[in-house]
């Protein structure tokens, strides 16, 4: 099992819940957060001053579980759909995951997803 960690502009959300949908994925947790990137949050610079400061902009971390059969379909599907080719697309970070249970039934692993 893998979790899947998808930073996003926030209007990018439906678009992403819909190819988690349709790739199969259980269910979603999403959180609104602010950050900057190597751009340091600046779109555009249009000054000689070097000292410009950082703007912390607003994204939504979309985070799910999913099959490890899952994870490249998912990637694809994203860089294909949500990628602008501007700076602040976001990121999809990808981590592993031991074991999960389900509380209700007490179902373990991919079961409990």
């Amino acid at each position: 099992m893998k979790e899947l960690e998808i930073i996003i502009k926030p209007e990018k959300l439906e678009n992403l819940k819909r190819i988690l949908d349709s790739e199969g994925a259980g269910g979603v947790m999403i959180s609104t957060i602010f950050g900057y990137g190597r751009q340091k949050g600046v779109k555009q610079v249009y000054t000689r001053d070097d000292n410009i400061g950082v703007n912390l902009l607003p994204k939504l971390s979309v985070r799910t579980v999913v099959t490890d059969d899952m994870v490249d379909g998912i990637i694809k599907k994203v860089l294909l759909e949500l990628n602008t080719g501007s700076f602040g697309d976001g990121k999809i970070f990808v981590k592993d995951i031991e074991n999960a249970v389900k509380i209700r039934t007490g179902e373990m692993g991919e079961e409990a997803l």
